[in-house]
């Protein structure tokens, strides 16, 4: 999960066990922060390091986003340098202009389990993978793809031209709306007012809090579930057809969030980065890494989002590993890697003979990306010409060669102000779905 995300995380929970010294905070709702500041609201999510609670900051009368990293001092160490990248962000777009979280605060809270360092962040919405499920994996109007692309092209470009620093992480989780797509879970426009005090009941709310919590979750799984087989009985052994999802009225505006692995550029750390399905070839092979990483991470982002699928989900098979599949897929869809590139890498004689052919997998399937998107994921041949022509140079197994994300944003594809055929089918359907809802 983004530790800096107001999403939420998709596991139940981060464990009891965890609730230890060295380890998480444990917060009930109505707890107060830095001096009485900030009030706990609810639980948005977890991650490794960290729980994430929305807060109400009674100074500002605004939601915050509230990070508590557990109090071990890896973790300490590893939030002073998330705070530390997130301030030079902040300090660097006082307007918030450049499409990135921002820092608001951030203070030392002490409890039972040590000294956490606490992180308030901006409050925002659900994450783009949230987004793309909501959409049934469908794929988004390409209108909406480019709304979104620009918004993570102008964070790229800060970043990396005036800031100097590489995301290392980039993927449909660390991509933040600025709002929720169910305005009755943002705490604005749901109208609730914000708890001010700890509620009534068994231990000041937190086992009622939580008991609730998971009779809900468990009542939405039946639901789920019952949904499901009326659909397998309704087909006869095969799902009906999923209505269309109305996508009007959500606000395609985001941010890019969670800078715990940023690094930079001038002194890229770890040499394992990024989150698999968006790891750049120069990653897998060991030939070093700069800037371009994160734009390859943008490219399959890029994908997904119009496609509703990842551009390369890579599997462990007979005989061959994860990384050398990942290597097979992208020359399905790319081309053979140039050798010079191939043979380059610390890790090369692991995947590639000496004459740039993978060890293990000898046969691809050649399936190009303009094909791909007509084939597979019915795109008119227009549109998946000029989205193929807009992808394929940021996936160029030459990272120098990748264009920047300045240069990204000036291409013909993200600035085109008509809708394509495709997008006026799915302007038109939302338009009828409206109709039906009303």
């Amino acid at each position: 999960m983004s530790c800096s995300s107001s999403s939420g995380s998709e596991e139940e929970d981060e464990g009891m066990d965890s609730y230890r010294k060295g380890g998480y905070h444990a917060v009930r709702v109505g707890d107060t922060f830095a001096g009485g500041r900030y009030i706990a609201q609810r639980k948005l999510g977890w991650g490794q390091f960290s729980t994430v609670w929305l807060a109400y900051d009674t100074q500002t009368s605004k939601y915050v986003a509230l990070k508590i990293q557990k109090s071990a001092p890896e973790f300490a160490q590893s939030a002073l340098h998330e705070i530390e990248v997130l301030s030079a962000i902040t300090e660097g777009d006082p307007e918030s202009k450049k499409c990135l979280i921002r820092l608001v605060d951030h203070f030392k809270h002490t409890g039972p389990n040590g000294q956490h360092l606490c992180m308030v962040l901006e409050f925002l919405g659900d994450s783009i993978l949230q987004l793309i499920r909501y959409n049934r994996y469908k794929g988004l109007p390409l209108h909406k793809v480019r709304e979104i692309c620009r918004c993570i092209l102008t964070g790229l470009d800060y970043l990396h031209r005036e800031l100097g620093i590489i995301h290392t992480d980039l993927k449909p989780e660390n991509i933040l709306l600025l709002s929720t797509i169910n305005p009755s879970k943002d705490p604005i426009r749901s109208k609730n007012g914000p708890i001010l005090s700890r509620p009534e009941g068994g231990m000041n709310g937190g086992p009622v809090i939580n008991a609730i919590e998971k009779k809900l979750k468990q009542r939405a799984r039946r639901a789920v579930a019952r949904i499901s087989a009326r659909r397998v009985s309704m087909g006869g052994g095969t799902p009906a057809a999923k209505p269309e999802r109305c996508l009007d009225g959500i606000d395609f505006r985001c941010k890019v969030v969670d800078f715990g692995n940023a690094c930079w550029g001038s002194t890229p750390i770890a040499e394992e980065i990024q989150t698999r399905q968006y790891r750049a070839p120069e990653v897998i092979l060991q030939s070093g890494y700069t800037y371009s990483v994160d734009m390859w991470s943008f490219a399959c982002t890029a994908f997904e989002l119009a496609t509703g699928e990842m551009m390369f989900a890579p599997k462990i098979g007979q005989g061959f590993s994860e990384d050398e599949d990942h290597l097979a897929l992208m020359m399905e869809i790319l081309g053979k890697m140039p050798r010079k590139i191939s043979v380059g890498g610390l890790r090369s004689k692991e995947y590639f003979d000496r004459y740039g052919d993978l060890k293990r997998i000898r046969r691809l399937k050649s399936w190009p990306l303009s094909r791909l998107l007509v084939e597979k994921f019915k795109f008119s041949v227009n549109d998946a010409r000029e989205f193929a022509e807009f992808l394929s140079p940021i996936l160029d197994f030459a990272p120098e060669k990748r264009p920047t994300a300045e240069q990204c944003l000036q291409h013909p594809w993200l600035n085109k102000t008509s809708e394509s055929g495709v997008d006026k089918v799915d302007a038109e359907m939302s338009k009828l779905q409206i109709k039906a809802d009303k």
